[in-house]
């Protein structure tokens, strides 16, 4: 098997359609068919062979889409790195993930020197150009002769390593195969709601390294086109809608809070759209309401992760239909019913189904499932039994299938899209010398879906202030794992066992909340 093939089958259909928009970039498909085959021969020359692993690390842009079709071309593994990671979390993932080659932005050049040093990358590639670290990614290309690359790829060969927050506090990889994103652009064609067929111009708001980047295969298999946005602006988003005729997009609740929150929403025009899909955090109910209300009938949920390989669950337009104007109004805190292939059980903590109405655990199965965790067989064990994935979300399910998600088993934090671990930033509290004791939850946050909060017991004699631990976690965390809030107390409530009861401290803010996050 091989992915690349349906860029090239799709660029010999339509060769002068548009297959990406990224900012002042547009690359037609017989450019990103070119383009991907000049790359992919180009990384082979540097002595990449299949299942090699190389690492991404740059904001949206176009090349990062070509990256990954030149990757799956040639049958390497792609490592991406989230843009906002620190120094210390890149050497790791570089170091994990065991890359060769890295390609990079100007933008992330200096973390990069301080990096890589002690990993096994041998090459980076300059997006913006050559470095004292290597070469350009445009010169490469300009000197490379294109050729056909279809490495023939078994199902189990490792496609991406897909880096997420681990229950440690430590990123750890899913190991999503070639199978998991053969079964990814399945799902995504294989639904009116989601298929981005010819004429029809999906916008991608995140990073294309993540979630946000999950539909672009199935929009290349289809024939339309990605239009993939630089960075978040909520007027700009507005703007290339209108401008782009975007039929479809995938957003955050973050998104589409500071949208809602825009003056001049109004005043473009955004009836090209048949399909606004929002996921990764929650949403409240009146939001959802605004937003339809904005938009037009056209919304979409999806409810997913890394480890299945994007959604699982889906609450269609009909669904949201049926919440707002037909009174089915639970509907609108539901994450959905199955997705595609996806099975989809709640269960106990011995993997037995749950009565309907019953909270348990959401529990999933499918192609799209990953094998496990890279080079971490005790967090496999215990994430994965007999096939089915334990998501770690508690939820119930109502008689007609659809899945209500109450609350995490977990301590996962999701803000404005991004998964934070209390762990994490707990460790760093720790760090300071005036924190004895430190604890840290989500809690609700209008823009950001969730918050991160942090309750501190102060050591004796210490004089702490919010502004000052929040700098001290900002110096140590990428920006997004820094506590928004911080509380001063005497003491932390703990449970029999002497650990720190989170639920305890998390359930006051969440009390009169119209829905749980997920």
């Amino acid at each position: 098997m091989n992915l690349g093939r349906y860029v090239r089958r799709t660029a010999g259909h339509q060769p002068d359609a548009e297959a990406v928009v990224c900012g002042p970039v547009r690359l037609t498909y017989a450019e990103l068919d070119d383009h991907s085959d000049r790359l992919a021969v180009a990384l082979r020359r540097l002595g990449l062979d299949r299942g090699d692993r190389v690492a991404t690390l740059a904001a949206n842009r176009a090349e990062l889409v070509v990256t990954e079709v030149a990757l799956y071309k040639a049958g390497l593994a792609r490592a991406p790195i989230n843009a906002r990671l620190g120094t210390a979390e890149v050497r790791q993932l570089l170091t994990e993930s065991d890359a060769r080659v890295l390609l990079a932005d100007a933008a992330h050049l200096d973390a990069v020197r301080d990096a890589i040093p002690g990993t096994g990358v041998r090459t980076v590639l300059g997006y913006d150009g050559p470095s004292d670290l290597g070469p350009g990614y445009r010169e490469t290309l300009a000197a490379t002769e294109p050729e056909p690359v279809a490495a023939d790829c078994a199902e189990s060969d490792i496609a991406v390593l897909h880096f997420t927050s681990g229950s440690t506090g430590r990123l750890k990889a899913a190991v999503q195969t070639y199978g998991n994103r053969t079964a990814l652009l399945r799902k995504t064609v294989m639904s009116a709601a989601t298929r981005v067929g010819p004429g029809d111009r999906q916008i991608l708001a995140g990073p294309v390294t993540h979630a946000s980047g999950m539909p672009l295969m199935g929009i290349f298999f289809a024939g339309g086109c990605a239009v993939v946005l630089p960075r978040w602006d909520a007027a700009e988003f507005l703007a290339t809608v209108q401008r782009e005729r975007a039929t479809h997009a995938f957003v955050v609740p973050t998104m589409v809070n500071t949208v809602l929150a825009l003056p001049t929403a109004r005043e473009y025009d955004l009836s090209s759209l048949r399909q606004l899909t929002y996921g990764a955090a929650p949403m409240s109910p009146a939001r959802i309401r605004a937003a339809w209300d904005l938009f037009g009938p056209v919304l979409s949920q999806g409810f997913g992760c890394g480890e299945t390989t994007s959604g699982v669950l889906f609450l269609t337009t009909e669904d949201h239909r049926r919440a707002i104007e037909n009174g089915d109004e639970e509907l609108l805190l539901s994450c959905g019913r199955p997705l595609a292939e996806a099975e989809v059980r709640i269960v106990d903590d011995g993997g037995t189904p749950v009565p309907d109405g019953e909270i348990g655990e959401i529990a999933v199965r499918g192609p799209d499932v990953v094998p496990g965790y890279h080079d971490a067989p005790a967090l496999t064990a215990e994430s994965f039994h007999d096939g089915w994935f334990r998501t770690g979300d508690l939820a119930r399910r109502r008689s007609d299938g659809y899945v209500f998600i109450v609350d995490r088993k977990k301590d996962m934090i999701i803000s404005g899209g991004f998964n934070i671990y209390a762990v994490e930033v707990e460790s760093v509290l720790h760090q300071h010398p005036g924190v004895y004791e430190a604890a840290v939850v989500g809690v609700p946050d209008e823009r950001w879906g969730e918050a991160v909060h942090a309750v501190v017991v102060p050591r004796e004699g210490a004089a702490l202030d919010a502004p000052g631990l929040t700098a001290f976690c900002a110096e140590r965390l990428a920006r997004m794992k820094k506590p928004r809030s911080v509380e001063f107390t005497d003491a932390l409530p703990h449970n029999p066992n002497g650990k720190i009861d989170r639920r305890a401290l998390r359930e006051p803010y969440w009390a009169g909340a119209e829905r749980r996050v997920h």
